[in-house]
């Protein structure tokens, strides 16, 4: 309490001229835009109870033969269905892995580091060190190291610290800079934009992928590498890459994942989890939880390491008991339940990969990969002295290194494809379109400055509960929806025209708008959607089409739809050309004439959640849209 005290006597004993006055409660329409209608949280406690029964639960299985046939299954299935999704991300995976090598830095005592670069994909040339032991044995283990959300990369201190330590015990590491961080921490490589990539219809996750991939050939092309011998760790986002890469990649034979990963399904439940686009790709979750792919470790090795006070995400008290239930069974009937463990660190027990979590890293490491080698020994070798600075440790890449911002604005050229598929169904089957039955409660009514408000709950299909506000000024002549993408508050402006002119209106908050909102972490959950097979945009324009029935029928017209924003016109043409019988007629402002301006404005799926719906521009532009629209069969 002391702190909070501390700071309330500063804000008194600032002088009256210095003290902010408090904002003026809204009046007029305003209040009535700002009225809250649903329940707080709603919106939190919806999308859960949405997302989370749609995630795929742990098969039963009593045999290892049965298991390895589902393994083997869902491996191929989200190596091919996801990972590399679309015809470019295939081309890129064929691709052959190019290195580039370059000078050797001076180490500590009994390592060396080699300055390199790889190629991910055609064009995209990833920065890396190599750890190198002076004396290699003639079969040496091999370590990929990879981090997580850190601006400083591959220089950080504890990543530099680690493979140091694995160097000086004859393991040659690979330390690799993560897209978006380090020297590849630039605007075309922000994570949320490789769900530009989805728009186009290819993986914007096979960047990711393949940066893990490349390194690991990088790794075994070493001469001695000793391929039973090869791990993987890393922190957060690098936790996410370990579990990624090793149950995908049956070359990693050790792997340690730390405070990186939970279950779609306890992600459901904590909000904390929730990752970026990569952790939370298209479809990961009608193929396979992140369960399947701890469990898909067995045969191999495994250390769990969580922290106990994770100020991030992943605590240890939620994060780690549902990977253990769902793998402990198949590291079982491979014969070797001991190399399935956990870390749970407390000291400092916050987000980190200090010294507690790399011992835990190093024992793992000399009980599986030195078993039989007394001398092995898992104390930290002190060598802060050898950590080295991030100018150092750069590596020429090339002027033109390509990010995943142009990746997409390459892929999507020459999209659309082919107008003539264009079809209402292939439309349908793209946005995962929804068909809502609505049931409408009045929950309460205002007036002020002569606008008499009605306010309604309108529940969908028993699923989704959207608010409404239905404003009038006297009799009105005309019905028109309004949509606005900073939510239904924002909206006063245009609405005082309409009611001016006789107009009822009937402002309206879809699916991850306004009062349907978690502030910025508003599309992780339509991530989330997405993820378990459906798409925000199906969703909210199944809502608007939904509550242009009832209108109608409330009523006795079909309403105009007003939109405000490029959002809310995109959703609202979808609901028009899916439904064009229910959806009347369309008068959007700041509107988008092409989904191309998605790729040229640089928008991410943190600003537009439903924009980013897979393969929408490869099928479909505005022109199309609105074709559809008018089409009346």
């Amino acid at each position: 309490m002391k702190p909070t005290f501390i700071l309330l006597l500063g804000a008194l004993s600032l002088p009256l001229w210095a003290q902010k006055p408090a904002p003026a409660a809204p009046t007029g329409l305003d209040a009535l835009l700002q009225h809250p209608i649903l329940p707080k949280d709603l919106f939190l406690t919806e999308v859960q109870g949405y997302c989370e029964p749609k995630v795929p639960r742990m098969p039963k299985v009593t045999t290892l033969d049965e298991w390895k046939a589902i393994e083997n299954q869902t491996r191929r299935d989200v190596l091919d269905k996801i990972v590399f999704r679309g015809a470019l991300a295939q081309q890129w995976r064929d691709a052959k892995t190019k290195v580039e090598w370059f000078d050797t830095l001076e180490g500590g005592e009994g390592y060396h580091i080699k300055k390199l670069r790889y190629e991910a994909l055609p064009g995209l040339w990833i920065p890396a060190l190599l750890y190198q032991p002076d004396k290699p044995a003639a079969k040496m283990p091999v370590y990929l190291a990879v981090n997580g959300h850190d601006g400083n990369g591959k220089a950080a201190p504890y990543k530099q610290i680690r493979c140091i330590n694995l160097a000086k015990r004859g393991i040659a590491s690979l330390n690799v800079e993560w897209l978006g961080m380090g020297q590849l921490r630039t605007d075309g490589f922000v994570h949320t934009r490789m769900n530009q990539l989805d728009l186009c219809g290819v993986s914007g996750l096979a960047p990711f992928y393949l940066a893990m991939s490349r390194a690991l050939d990088v790794l075994l092309a070493l001469p001695g590498a000793d391929s039973s011998r090869v791990a993987v760790s890393g922190l957060s986002g690098g936790g996410w890459q370990t579990i990624t890469i090793s149950s995908l990649d049956p070359r990693v034979t050790l792997c340690n994942p730390v405070a990186g990963y939970s279950s779609f399904r306890t992600r459901a439940q904590f909000p904390t989890d929730l990752g970026d686009s990569e952790q939370t790709p298209n479809d990961l979750a009608t193929v396979a939880d992140y369960t399947h792919l701890t469990a898909m470790l067995g045969g191999r090795a495994a250390l769990l390491t969580f922290n106990a006070k994770d100020n991030c995400c992943f605590a240890s008290d939620h994060a780690l008991q549902p990977l253990l239930d769902a793998a402990q069974p198949i590291f079982k009937l491979h014969g070797h339940p001991e190399r399935l463990r956990s870390h749970e660190n407390f000291d400092p027990g916050t987000h980190n990969y200090e010294i507690d979590n790399r011992q835990a890293f190093y024992r793992m490491i000399g009980d599986i990969f030195f078993a039989n080698d007394a001398s092995f020994n898992p104390t930290e070798i002190p060598c802060e002295k050898e950590v080295k600075e991030k100018a150092e440790l750069d590596v020429p890449l090339p002027a033109d290194n390509l990010d995943v911002h142009q990746l997409a604005v390459a892929a999507g050229k020459d999209l659309p494809r082919d107008a003539a598929k264009a079809t209402r169904e292939k439309l349908g089957e793209i946005v995962k379109y929804k068909t809502f039955t609505a049931a409408a409660t009045k929950a309460g009514e205002e007036t002020r400055d002569g606008t008499q408000a009605v306010f309604w709950k309108l529940r969908l299909s028993d699923t989704w509960t959207v608010p409404v506000v239905e404003l009038t000024r006297g009799d009105a002549k005309s019905t028109t929806i309004v949509i606005a993408d900073q939510g239904r508050k924002d909206a006063a402006k245009d609405i005082e025209g309409m009611l001016a002119s006789g107009q009822r209106v009937l402002a309206m908050d879809p699916f991850a708008f306004g009062e349907l909102t978690a502030g910025g972490r508003t599309y992780l959950h339509a991530l989330m959607v997405a993820t378990v097979g459906d798409r925000a945009l199906g969703i909210e324009a199944g809502q608007i089409a939904a509550v242009s029935r009832w209108s109608a029928a409330q009523f006795g017209a079909k309403a105009a739809v007003q939109t405000i924003g490029p959002r809310s016109g995109l959703v609202a043409l979808v609901a028009q050309a899916m439904e064009p019988k229910e959806v009347g007629e369309l008068r959007p402002s700041e509107h988008l004439e092409s989904l191309h301006g998605i790729l040229l404005n640089n928008w991410t799926v943190a600003d537009k959640p439903e924009m980013f719906c897979f393969g929408l521009l490869e099928s479909f532009d505005v022109p199309q849209l609105k074709a559809l629209a008018q089409k009346q069969d």
